[in-house]
């Protein structure tokens, strides 16, 4: 009974929509004679989406950055329109012992729950799914690597015995530099971390009020990055191939005759080409496609392997989550065995440069969504980029080819009319930008995720916010800002 009231009060607050959309005629003529509708179809789906999202953001700042309610309300959940609830309470339940929370009450929006799960992270439960469900979830039960990190000497651990600017460099500008990434006079721009290391030594090194050197929060699409460095292990291993097929069958699947989409190759994807079709680029990113995997519960392989090809491979860039999803997919099934997939970024990449605090998450299926759901802290980051820098070389061993690293420093084909600014799941220097050496390549995610890379100044920017609302930091000004602190010629690897 109580349902169906609440059931009927949602009802009656959503007439006055309906009924104006039909005083409205539901759909207009279009300037070009089409139709245009004006009703918004996937609002049901909007509003579970962002309860979702709460809930991802809310388990991971309270059971994976170790955050209070109070700090993540202030911060993580900014970046909602309407979050539900205040640090003192509300429609949520946040069940300590579980480590789990839970979002909304039942009506014709679901509650949507999110439960951390050891090694991986929280991981979205699906909308009928309760906390009865969170033992299925997939976990990695392994333990840390050996030694304490706190007496292990930078990068492989965290002990600085060094932390003064090398000859001919300019403190002062180091200061400023940092204070423009700090002091912004947008108040959507949040900086939480900034590091810049150089010859492989930190040279700065600054947290915002709340935040330190553990803390970790989220990559978004910085994750992609890693992603691809991971695949790169596999092809360098002759495992996967950059222009092979790839490797499974699509869906729906063809009735007869040849699937059209047997042609995108590792490379499309990775290039953001595949030439599939638009999902979270269509006004749809928070209503369906990837939306649903990270924040509804739903298979992030079933839905990147869904949609139809509306464009020949690698002649159109799209930035698209899925295209990414893709190529994770790929990478699993390159692998063969579902555990060895869950232990394989921690045996390949993490535990090999000292990453101890990344947590890669996956979906309720336990695939990895490497286009956005990491954690990792700043320094880790600044470990990830070191690698690049040296080459794909650390401590001595090849963990990455140069010819991968060089793979996805080179634009994607289909950028060219669009200034080059993007290779394989890396950002790079666009044809416009001429403030910055164009040696230059970044990781970018969403509320301002960056780990720059720049070999000719043998230097790696990793910068960490929760910006909201309308950001805009540029990552590129930033490198500016720091190279003004450097000698007239420094000595870079290229």
């Amino acid at each position: 009974m109580k349902r169906l009231l609440v059931a009927l009060i949602a009802l009656a607050l959503l007439l006055p929509t309906i009924a104006d959309a039909q005083r409205r005629g539901g759909a207009q003529q279009s300037e070009d004679g089409g139709q245009q509708e004006r009703y918004d179809y996937w609002q049901f789906n909007r509003a579970m989406v962002r309860r979702g999202q709460q809930a991802i953001l809310m388990c991971n700042g309270l059971f994976t950055s170790n955050r209070t309610l109070e700090q993540v309300f202030d911060k993580e959940l900014a970046f909602l329109p309407e979050p539900i609830g205040t640090p003192s309470g509300g429609d949520y339940v946040v069940d300590w012992d579980r480590e789990a929370v839970a979002i909304g009450a039942d009506g014709y929006v679901p509650t949507m729950r999110a439960a951390f799960r050891e090694g991986i992270g929280c991981v979205i439960l699906a909308p009928d799914q309760t906390f009865d469900d969170i033992d299925g979830l997939p976990i990695l039960d392994l333990p840390p690597p050996p030694g304490d990190p706190a007496t292990i000497p930078w990068p492989d651990g965290d002990l600085i015995e060094d932390s003064s600017l090398p000859p001919g460099f300019d403190a002062a500008a180091l200061q400023a530099a940092s204070d423009w990434a700090f002091d912004r006079e947008s108040e959507f721009q949040v900086t939480l971390s900034l590091i810049v290391v150089h010859d492989g030594k930190i040279i700065h090194e600054r947290y915002a009020p709340g935040f330190d050197v553990t803390t970790r929060t989220r990559t978004w699409s910085t994750a992609k990055s890693i992603g691809v460095t991971l695949i790169g292990m596999l092809a360098d291993e002759g495992r996967m191939a950059l222009d092979a097929p790839l490797p499974f069958d699509w869906l729906p699947r063809a009735r007869s005759g040849s699937d059209p989409r047997s042609g995108i190759t590792l490379r499309h994807v990775l290039n953001m080409s595949s030439g599939l079709d638009t999902v979270d680029n269509g006004g749809l990113e928070y209503a369906t496609g990837s939306g649903l995997a990270y924040w509804a519960g739903a298979s992030s392989v079933e839905g990147a392997r869904s949609r139809a090809l509306i464009r020949e491979p690698g002649t159109n860039w799209d930035y698209e989550n899925y295209d990414t999803l893709l190529a994770v997919y790929a990478m699993k099934l390159a692998i063969g065995d579902d555990q060895e997939y869950l232990q394989f970024p921690r045996a390949a990449l993490l535990d090999k440069i000292g990453m101890r605090n990344t947590l890669l998450s996956t979906d309720r299926f336990g695939d990895f969504i490497l286009s956005s759901q990491v954690y990792t802290n700043a320094r880790d980051l600044a470990r990830f980029g070191l690698l690049y820098l040296n080459g794909g070389m650390w401590n001595d061993e090849r963990l990455l080819s140069e010819e991968w690293i060089e793979f996805v420093r080179t634009p994607a084909p289909a950028t060219a009319n669009s200034g080059n600014g993007y290779g394989g799941q890396w950002w790079l220097v666009s044809d416009n930008v001429d403030y910055v050496p164009k040696d230059a390549y970044s990781t970018a995610g969403n509320r301002g995720q960056y780990a720059i890379v720049l070999p000719s100044h043998d230097l790696v920017i990793v910068r960490r916010g929760l910006d909201w609302g309308r950001q805009g930091f540029s990552r590129w000004e930033l490198v500016r800002e720091v190279l003004k602190a450097f000698p007239t010629a420094p000595a870079g690897r290229e």
